[in-house]
């Protein structure tokens, strides 16, 4: 077994979210590829993916392998591009797709930076929580958190993005604070519907997982409301650091459960076949990988 072929296959079933749409893809038989990732989890020894349920879903071992196996291979895809990249000019526009409140707190402040080593580029920042149609839209580079699922596109790790259970102090005065994650099914969470099981979160601790079902009042689609929501005393967030990072600092928000680590949400550069050629979105997608 080739380590990096069955690597490339693992993430292409998860991203294609069944063994047959790989197979199809490949123009292989289903067994072919069902064989290759039984080898993969024998090397690995344990399983990628849970088979009891109905759905193809990832066990939390398979969700971490496949994190790291997406760094690895697009660290592979950056150095070959970098080998051929020569001297095209870095210069024309740039449309960039982002969520609201990442690309409001974490692209938009890196903009003057990229700009200042780039001066020929000009960068149309459009910034909605549901997905833009990349190819529809004529996006070059649209940034994901979470496991991209979009077929016939590039994806390029940007890294992690570690997430903390948050709740404003008026909220835990009033229903008290949880201790462990299996108090919080018992408390008002707020649920971020984009997320795929956005109603289930999970925790690491040391070599212990933990999973509750949490149930609640209000879900959005918007990380902006949400934050608004916990900040007004409704109830409690799983959400990423960056999001209440400024409110934490302030007091305004408390982070809760420090002992057990959520499951990190993958941050992407997401682009199409045609783009990964283009000098100015390599570009930017370098500068992200090295700011990020």
């Amino acid at each position: 077994m080739d380590l990096f072929d069955a690597m490339q296959m693992f993430v292409r079933v998860v991203e294609r979210g069944s063994f047959s749409a790989v197979a199809r893809e490949l123009n292989l038989g289903q067994p072919a590829v069902s064989k290759q990732i039984r080898a993969l989890e024998q090397h690995l020894g344990g399983a990628l993916f849970a088979r009891s349920t109905r759905h193809l879903a990832l066990t939390d071992q398979g969700q971490r392998f496949y994190i790291h196996s997406k760094e690895i291979l697009s660290s592979l895809d950056t150095a070959r591009l970098s080998f051929t990249r020569g001297q095209e000019q870095i210069a024309g526009p740039l449309r960039v797709a982002a969520p609201v409140s990442f690309g409001r707190l974490c692209i938009a402040p890196l903009m003057r930076e990229f700009l200042a080593r780039h001066p020929q580029v000009q960068i149309d920042l459009k910034l909605n929580d549901q997905n833009e149609d990349v190819l529809k839209e004529n996006i070059d580079v649209a940034i994901r958190i979470g496991v991209v699922k979009n077929e016939g596109l590039v994806a390029v790790s940007l890294g992690d993005s570690p997430r903390r259970v948050y709740a404003a102090p008026a909220y835990l005065q009033q229903h008290g604070t949880p201790l462990e994650p299996a108090d919080l099914a018992r408390h008002n969470c707020l649920g971020f519907t984009l997320l795929e099981h956005y109603d289930v979160w999970r925790f690491d601790q040391q070599d212990k997982q933990h999973r509750v079902t949490i149930k609640g009042n209000v879900t959005s689609n918007s990380s902006e409301a949400i934050r608004e929501m916990v900040l007004s005393g409704l109830g409690i967030s799983l959400s990423p650091q960056w999001l209440f990072a400024a409110d934490v600092r302030q007091g305004t928000v408390s982070s809760l459960l420090e002992a057990y680590q959520p499951v990190a949400l993958p941050i992407s550069a997401v682009f199409s076949q045609d783009r990964r050629r283009s000098a100015r979105t390599r570009a930017f997608v370098d500068f992200l990988r090295e700011r990020l």
